[in-house]
């Protein structure tokens, strides 16, 4: 965690507007038909951000035109943790990363106590995990 100090302190603190990067709920239907399947795939790093991890802030990294093996956009966009393998990539905005990951499924909403909060429901969507065999285009 030493090494992310400086990020950290360069980062905007505040609270990421994902939904500013939500084009469609379909565009994650490509993802469920390949559930637990490790592949390769493409995406164009766009920026860093942050988000919450039991209090204190943790770097991310956003990446838009995700797509598999053939080409095939799998999803508008996609966050990362920014892990060491990002990092020694030296990322800049455009940048296209190559890498293998597996699908998975996650749950997403508000999971709360609060009656008051209903824009957020629970419901499954798919993300990109591990990833490895980092490679900048």
């Amino acid at each position: 965690m030493r090494e992310l100090t400086p990020l950290l302190l360069s980062l905007e603190m505040e609270h990421e507007d994902w939904r500013a990067f939500s084009f469609g709920d379909n565009m994650r239907e490509e993802l469920k038909k390949i559930n637990e399947v490790r592949s390769t795939f493409t995406a164009t790093f766009e920026r860093t951000g942050t988000k919450s991890s039991f209090g204190h802030p943790k770097p991310t990294l956003l990446f838009k035109d995700v797509r598999d093996h053939t080409g095939k956009i799998v999803a508008e966009h996609l966050w990362f943790n920014y892990t060491k393998g990002f990092m020694e990539l030296g990322l800049e905005a455009g940048d296209v990363v190559q890498f293998d990951a597996r699908v998975k499924a996650y749950e997403k909403g508000y999971k709360g106590w609060r009656d008051d909060v209903w824009d957020s429901p629970i419901e499954t969507d798919y993300k990109l995990s591990h990833p490895t065999r980092l490679v900048k285009l």
